[in-house]
């Protein structure tokens, strides 16, 4: 790793003013978080990384510090981030931030199809610098935090304003700053939804889609019982178990397998614990009806279209495609299938549905004007 920044880290109220202070001088701010989602039921954003005038502050979100005038003054300042989406739900669910302004490099990248567009890819190609990329998966809710990893927070933002600017220049060469700007503002919009709540069909992993009868009942309770577990014991669902071992369950109840047979399993660490409320959870998939299970709802845009329809929308694809290639961008960053699908059945959506350079381009092909 190239050297580490000099940076200072805040854990009191007292030691505030000066980041204050550096926020009212500087004219942005580039902008990153840390959360516990890989160690926790319920995510925490635990750690901002602030760069601004120059100076880069660490600011503990667990510690209980008020914060208010904090959001403020970062509300107040156009912002670089990285990958932004999951950054600005956190901060929208934590507090109701709203940025003034963003540059999200991430996007940047993916409009000069730049094939490597992760942070640590873009920070080695364009400066050589290498990220310790195991702290990706680090506790950032443990207390204290180690030195290596305020480390790796700290260059997570020393970067960004370079490799704005090298990105920028590179969009406005291209003619494509106006798009990645309308991407921008999508996003801050949409984090205004923070993250999707529970749905009534989550149970239904990859490879439920072959169960039919009692399988299909016991992965239901037993999805359930991992749920109930996790939240209990504050952990991640996967690390009560992961997926591959419900659907193994599952396949084996399907299979006309006893409640015994099924049950021949090893839970680790925690299967003395564990396992006696997963034997109820497997008896009670056993006794369900598979026909009283939540049914899933197909989405309208993916339901049976007709043949007018069908034709629109692969002469839309194929316009589609076709930008794409000229224009050396991945095709699903000018419209995605469900997109597709839906201005395909309700053409007239199109400019509620796309961005209005993804629109633009689109609505002066001969899909669009045929």
């Amino acid at each position: 790793m190239s050297s580490t920044p000099h940076y200072q880290f805040i854990g009191q109220a007292d030691q505030l003013p000066p980041l204050y202070a550096a926020l009212d001088r500087c004219t942005e701010v580039a902008l990153d978080t840390e959360a516990d989602n890989l160690f926790r039921y319920r995510t925490h954003v635990c750690l901002l990384q602030i760069l601004a005038a120059d100076e880069i502050y660490l600011v503990d979100l667990l510690a209980g510090l008020p914060l208010d005038p904090l959001w403020a003054r970062l509300a107040a300042k156009p912002l670089i981030m990285h990958g932004s989406d999951y950054d600005l739900r956190l901060l929208w669910e934590l507090c109701r931030f709203e940025p003034l302004s963003l540059f999200d490099t991430m996007f940047a990248a993916q409009l000069l199809n730049i094939p490597r567009f992760g942070l640590a890819a873009l920070l080695e190609q364009h400066f050589g610098v290498q990220l310790d990329k195991d702290h990706q998966k680090a506790n950032w809710s443990q207390r204290p935090l180690d030195r290596a990893m305020l480390d790796y927070a700290a260059m997570d933002v020393y970067y960004l304003p370079g490799l704005r600017d090298k990105l920028k220049a590179e969009l406005v060469r291209l003619g494509r700053l106006d798009w990645m700007e309308q991407k921008c503002r999508w996003q801050m919009a949409v984090a205004h939804d923070g993250f999707a709540g529970p749905d009534v069909n989550d149970w239904r992993i990859n490879g439920s889609e072959k169960l039919r009868g009692r399988g299909l009942a016991v992965l239901h309770a037993i999805w359930h019982w991992r749920e109930e577990w996790a939240e209990k014991i504050n952990t991640p669902p996967f690390k009560v178990t992961g997926n591959e071992l419900l659907g193994r369950l599952a396949r084996a109840a399907e299979d006309g397998l006893s409640i015994e047979e099924v049950l021949r399993v090893n839970l680790g660490r925690r299967h003395d614990r564990l396992f006696p409320s997963l034997a109820e959870a497997v008896r009670q998939g056993f006794a369900t009806d598979p026909q009283t299970l939540p049914r899933r709802e197909r989405r309208r845009e993916f339901s049976s279209m007709s043949p007018d329809e069908l034709a629109r929308q692969d002469r839309l694809k194929a316009d589609r495609d076709r930008l794409a290639q000229n224009l050396n961008l991945d095709p699903t960053l000018i419209a995605t299938r469900a997109q597709l699908v839906q201005i395909a059945r309700e053409p007239a959506s199109i400019d509620t549905v796309l961005l209005p350079w993804q629109a633009q381009l689109l609505k002066a092909e001969p899909a669009w004007r045929s």
